[in-house]
């Protein structure tokens, strides 16, 4: 695959967000399919995320007068037009040209939350200058050396990010076999490596399979490190990766600003619960001191409606927004979250839901 060639950027058709794996399949190279697609060992954690949503029901209210429903939200302040954000993700010049370019653009148009990872292929004062008006996070892989994550974070404060994504549960990369069945290795450099490529012995990316990328990342990350994050960046940490309760009140104790409660949608360690399992169950630990942000499995509107109605404020999306950068570029980006929000307010309105705080009150049963 060429991946300096351009692709056309349209709106793409949606019928659900689960046909999109398909239609990329069809086209993407087979290892960065596999890549970006992939879960951990026999992905039954990957494939529990989403179906774990079946375990929950929605009763629908009827009599309610509702006419349209309101996705409006907010997070830290930001006014959002939807509670979908965009999850971080890796190496987005695997889809497109553009990568995380496009992909800004595309959730700006959106009215929602951009969020770069450290390990991108774009810069991240260019994926800000993109969508210089919108609102954007910046995930942290913390490196062993503090004068990297230095680097990083200021970049970040310089390009106007509004949190900081301690990304906790992925000290190292999960046993992905897809990974290495096709031998993959990242063909696009990693521009925010490049200044660090000596010392973190990552080089800047490219030619380098997940596993030699891991190693500049620092493994033994210990709850002192998100107050060391807070005074590094001065802005508020966002503590992602988050799977007990026991860790979530942890976090809060330690100065976390938000939790993101997320198994790396089925990347990291398998047989490990779903993520929408155990959300409960730490929203009752939070109790609303701080923040929830969900992932992990995401696929219909109504799984958005029971994240929020089970604890979550805003509710994060991955591979499907990836795979809309692949088809159509930013506005392929746009599409995704426009048919996601198209579900959601279907879902809200029919459940008798007007706004998303009338669905984060609601009581799913079993």
């Amino acid at each position: 695959m060429d991946y300096t060639t351009s692709k056309e950027e349209h709106p793409i058709k949606i019928v659900n967000l689960s046909s999109l794996e398909k239609a990329v399949k069809e086209d993407m190279d087979k290892g960065a399919f596999g890549y970006i697609r992939g879960g951990s060992e026999d992905e039954w954690t990957l494939r529990e995320n989403t179906q774990a949503f079946s375990k929950k029901k929605i009763i629908p209210r009827v009599l309610q007068g509702i006419d349209h429903a309101d996705l409006s939200t907010e997070l830290f302040g930001i006014p959002l037009k939807t509670p979908i954000i965009q999850a971080p993700s890796a190496a987005q010049g695997l889809a497109h040209v553009k990568g995380e370019v496009d992909t800004a653009i595309g959730v700006a148009k959106a009215g929602s939350i951009f969020a770069i990872s450290t390990y991108a292929n774009t810069k991240i004062e260019d994926a800000a200058a993109a969508a210089p008006d919108a609102p954007q996070f910046f995930q942290l892989y913390m490196s062993k050396d503090d004068a990297f994550n230095q680097f990083l974070l200021d970049k970040a404060v310089q390009s106007g990010a509004k949190a900081i994504i301690l990304t906790v549960d992925s000290t190292l990369g999960g046993y992905r076999e897809e990974d290495i069945v096709n031998d993959f290795t990242f063909p696009l450099p990693m521009p925010n490596l490049v200044a660090f490529s000596e010392a973190s012995g990552a080089g800047e990316g490219k030619g380098k399979g997940i596993s030699e990328i891991y190693v500049a990342a620092k493994q033994a990350i210990v709850p002192e490190d998100i107050q060391k994050i807070k005074k590094m960046s001065g802005l508020p940490v966002i503590v992602k990766g988050i799977q007990s309760a026991e860790d979530g009140e942890v976090a809060i104790q330690f100065g976390a600003d938000g939790i993101w409660v997320s198994n790396h949608g089925g990347r990291q360690l398998d047989g490990a619960p779903a993520s929408f399992d155990v959300l409960p169950q730490i929203a009752q630990v939070v109790r609303k001191r701080v923040p929830i942000i969900f992932d992990s499995g995401v696929r219909r509107g109504e799984h958005v409606f029971k994240a929020l109605a089970s604890g979550a404020d805003v509710v994060a999306l991955g591979r499907p927004i990836i795979y809309g950068l692949f088809l159509g570029g930013a506005e392929g980006v746009t599409s995704v979250f426009d048919h996601l929000n198209k579900e959601l307010a279907i879902t809200m309105q029919l459940a008798g839901t007007k706004t998303i705080e009338d669905v984060k009150q609601t009581t799913l049963v079993d």
